[in-house]
């Protein structure tokens, strides 16, 4: 380009209206795409080893040192992530079907939840002239049930499905033996530090 030559910048441009950040808006990185979540899910049933070597009782032995064990059990998570993540979900619809009041709320937050979904696309909601988002809605659905979970035990119940899932994984994780089923470059490692 020579100093002579001009470059016509002229014209209008049309600036896009955004509407203000408000303090009830969510992030757009928070918001999960359905098609998201199912890839995620999709992906951990296809990383599910069998279960019939995830329970072979003939793998079960004891480590025979504290570092074997540590490797063991990173190994293990490693290797059975997905199995561990079915075990936990298995614990949380144990809780929910040994607790009817717990299922209960759960079933009548989920409910209220589908309703308003439904109800967003046929009419908006507006309270004090400021119409809500779908995510706002679900978020005040959620405080609302707070009361509703503390009074049908959800608090014991969290901590009752972490604790027997932490103990259920750890202990499976710690005695099975995964170099009976998996060979790699480390098990000369372990072998070594017997």
């Amino acid at each position: 380009m020579t100093g002579d030559e001009e470059v016509n910048v002229s014209g209008t441009m049309d600036i896009p209206t955004t509407s203000p950040n408000s303090f009830f808006q969510l992030p757009q990185q928070l918001y999960m795409t359905t098609p998201a979540a199912r890839e995620w899910i999709g992906q951990k049933r296809e990383n599910v080893r069998p279960w019939t070597t995830f329970i072979n009782t003939n793998n079960f032995k004891t480590p025979s040192s504290l570092p074997r064990l540590s490797k063991r059990i990173m190994r293990n998570i490693e290797y059975f992530q997905s199995n561990y993540l079915f075990v936990f979900v298995g614990l949380i619809i144990y809780c929910l079907l040994t607790s009817p009041l717990l299922l209960l709320a759960v079933a009548v937050s989920l409910g209220v939840g589908y309703k308003l979904s439904k109800r967003q696309n046929e009419k908006k909601t507006i309270i004090l002239g400021h119409e809500l988002t779908l995510a706002q809605q679900y978020g005040v659905v959620a405080i609302c049930s707070i009361p509703l979970f503390i009074w049908a035990g959800a608090g014991a119940a969290v901590f009752w499905v972490i604790g027997a899932s932490f103990f259920i994984i750890t202990l499976h994780a710690a005695f099975f033996n995964i170099e009976a089923v998996v060979k790699s470059e480390d098990s000369f490692g372990l072998l070594e530090e017997v």
